[in-house]
């Protein structure tokens, strides 16, 4: 049995997310998940709520309340969401948990120690009108490097390159759109990424499975302008891990706190002890150290494109840099943007479908699908309601959902609520079970590989053979001359029905649960032996018809959704 460790990255606070952050981590970690353990794998799925930072502070000054109470509440709501399209983590955590602070103070005196931080004084920007020093990601101008108009002062989202708030042509805070923004004196610490270059592209070197997107944006970083910079891992602001070297103070760093993309990644660790601590598990350390066990777990993160610097040097050089036994990922897996109907999701404006909004339109599973179908792989992909309804009423309703109930139906109507006996398999049985076992072998390929979009494609292939059989084999025709073979055909194809719910298991949970128990089946087991699965109902077996599985989505639903969903939330 092998152990399968999964990381998704962690949502931030402040607010709602929409389809496309979904895509691009949780829910293809859901699906890996998911996979793993229908294989008799050993999984821990860790994910949590990215709780500090100043995006967090204003949230909750907007919404009137502290920042504390703000965070627990939102990451209930987070939480909640989660729990509706059924994301299936061991833990859900919270970066601001008490074991993520000593975490995080302890990497940081272990860093010190080995001498991989330094005290910079350095100015920053302040701006008088808020009446603050300004993080990076709270100012914006124009890039110097592309001429991108939105580049934030750590990073120009258009072209990732690197930035400092002083590069930026025009620069503004965009709490208050103040352009009187001026450099004050500060002390910071920086991690010296730098000094570690040869040893993380060495490492990343090494991973020569990674894909393109991972490893094409790591190298960029490494090798862009000067190389890879140092980074500052402290910032001026209330909220956060407070700066000590493991328990014990800082000398000039009073008041200050760690930088959230230095402690947000440790919560990967931390939220493994908080799954202890919660009940659910036990022995975090054989997941995370080399030492205790970790050194035979397989580890994989999911996060989209922008997050990948600082998943393949940021964090990397933490756990490097401590010289402990820490178990560093063995697989990252990236994911472009998802686009809406021809631009971009907006928080800001309310543009595009928000995972709670999609949870009150259709049940999870249709929006699982459609995500993970159309996952944004090699390139951007964009939601359009016109694919989304066409994928909807086509692979969910007219393929599976339709199979399943003609099936059903037919049996009850001709042999009752159980799997009939009588008749052979014949020619059309063993080439639908050749074509099956050689599109099962290419699913679990590209599962195992986190294909995500040929695994979906190969399991709607799956689905649409049995469609064809059933046609192609016309049970209700073959009743009139041969009852037992109609029995035989219906037999195999309540089979089908079994297999359908194994497999589509990690994609649509809930439409699984329902076959599963319209099957009367206690387990989803694996079928490792195909010929074996298709005759795991044996003739006798009760079943019950279910419902109809999916509705399709209607033309004027379709053009009220585009029309909702358009512009400024309420």
């Amino acid at each position: 049995m092998a152990r399968h460790l999964i990381t998704s990255a962690i949502p931030y606070i402040n607010g709602i997310k929409h389809l496309g952050n979904l895509v691009g981590s949780q829910l293809p970690a859901d699906l890996f998940a998911r996979y793993q353990r229908g294989r008799g794998n050993e999984v821990l799925f860790l994910c949590a709520t990215d709780e500090h930072g100043t995006p967090a502070e204003l949230a909750a000054a907007k919404a009137g309340k502290p920042v504390a109470e703000y965070c627990a509440e939102m990451h209930e709501v987070q939480a909640e969401i989660a729990r509706g399209f059924r994301l299936s983590f061991d833990h859900f955590g919270r970066s601001s948990s008490p074991q993520n602070r000593v975490l995080t103070q302890h990497f940081a005196g272990v860093l010190a120690e080995r001498g991989l931080i330094r005290e910079v004084s350095e100015k920053q920007m302040y701006s008088p009108t808020d009446g603050r020093y300004l993080p990076d990601r709270y100012i914006e101008g124009t890039c110097p490097n592309c001429g991108f108009e939105s580049a934030r002062g750590d990073q120009c989202d258009n072209c990732t390159k690197q930035l400092d708030p002083v590069d930026l042509i025009n620069p503004h805070s965009t709490i208050s759109g103040a352009t009187d923004l001026e450099m004050r004196e500060t002390k910071h610490l920086y991690l010296r990424q730098s000094a570690m270059k040869d040893e993380l592209e060495a490492w990343i070197d090494s991973k020569t499975d990674w894909p393109v997107l991972t490893t094409s944006i790591a190298k960029k970083w490494l090798n862009d302008g000067d190389g890879l910079q140092d980074r500052g891992i402290t910032r001026d602001l209330d909220w956060g891990v407070p700066v000590k070297k493991g328990t014990e103070d800082w000398p000039g760093m009073e008041g200050k706190v760690f930088y959230v993309w230095f402690d947000a990644p440790i919560e990967y660790i931390a939220c493994a002890q908080e799954w202890v601590e919660a009940g659910k598990g036990s022995d975090w350390e054989r997941w995370w150290l080399t030492d205790k066990g970790a050194s035979d777990v397989t580890y994989t993160q999911f996060m989209g494109k922008d997050n990948v610097p600082f998943h393949t040097l940021g964090f990397p050089a933490t756990i490097l840099g401590s010289g402990e036994p820490w178990k560093l990922v063995d697989y990252i897996k990236s994911f472009n943007y998802l686009n809406y109907e021809g631009g971009q999701f907006s928080t800001s404006r309310g543009r595009g479908v928000f995972m709670d909004q999609a949870l009150a339109v259709l049940p999870s599973d249709y929006w699982r699908w459609w995500l993970l179908s159309h996952a944004p792989e090699s390139s951007d992909s964009e939601f359009t309601w016109e694919n989304f309804q066409a994928s909807v009423n086509k692979d969910l309703a007219d393929v599976l959902g339709n199979f399943v109930s003609r099936v059903t139906k037919f049996c009850r109507s001709k042999f009752g609520e159980v799997v009939p006996e009588g008749g052979a398999y014949g020619e059309q049985e063993a080439a639908l079970i050749a074509d099956l076992s050689a599109r099962l072998t290419r699913y679990q390929a590209a599962m195992d590989a986190i294909e995500v979009r040929k695994a979906a494609g190969e399991l709607r292939a799956i689905w649409a053979a049995g469609n064809e059989y059933l046609q192609t084999a016309a049970p209700w025709a073959a009743y009139k001359e041969d009852p037992e073979r109609a029995a035989a055909i219906v037999r195999l194809s309540l089979n089908l029905i079994r297999l359908y719910a194994v497999l589509s298991a990690p994609f649509i949970p809930d439409t699984s649960a329902v076959l599963k128990e319209a099957m009367k089946l206690e387990t989803l087991d694996w079928p490792e032996d195909l010929a074996a699965a298709l005759e795991a109902l044996a003739p006798g077996a009760a079943f019950s018809v279910p419902e109809n599985l999916f509705r399709k989505v209607l033309d004027e639903e379709r053009e009220d959704w585009q029309a909702r969903f358009s512009g400024k939330r309420d």
